[in-house]
């Protein structure tokens, strides 16, 4: 009997009620569901959001889980003179999420996105073998005019 109670988890004044009768326990019931029907919800907080708004520099939300770093490499650096930028992402990052990123973090237009997974690469030290690990990197062409400040300061 006792094992039995440990499983339904009645209280003492539950087990009380139910020994002088089983009408002051339905009134006790029906006074709970009453309470929970006249509770009111919570207000809901309205929120302005405008879809011609742009996103303002430095207003951060998925970025972190999709850029990585900006790759400051030759390369890179003769891409930006086409107003075009590398950056390693994540690997399951996708093109949306990352023209969203960029356009949250940096506040400029992104008109295209190319995505390139570099594999990982065979390397040796000795007799020892081991693997570099590989990496997603996106290449970003955002609108004429635009910049954005990538170079180690």
């Amino acid at each position: 009997m006792a094992l039995r109670d440990l499983f339904n988890k009645k209280t003492k004044s539950q087990k009380r009620l139910e020994e002088k009768g089983g009408k002051e326990m339905k009134k006790v019931q029906a006074k709970k569901k009453e309470v929970v029907k006249n509770a009111k919800p919570a207000p809901e907080e309205k929120k302005a959001v405008s879809q011609t708004a742009k996103p303002k520099k430095g207003d951060v939300k998925i970025a972190p889980r999709v850029l990585r770093s900006p790759q400051i490499t030759e390369k890179a650096s003769f891409l930006q003179e086409k107003d075009q930028y590398v950056f390693k992402v994540f690997k399951t990052a996708t093109k949306p999420e990352i023209k969203k990123s960029i356009e949250e973090v940096y506040g400029v237009n992104v008109e295209k996105v190319r995505v390139i997974n570099v594999p990982r690469k065979a390397k040796r030290l000795g007799r020892s073998k081991g693997w570099q690990q590989g990496y997603k990197k996106a290449i970003i062409t955002i609108k004429k005019g635009q910049s954005i400040e990538v170079s180690p300061r």
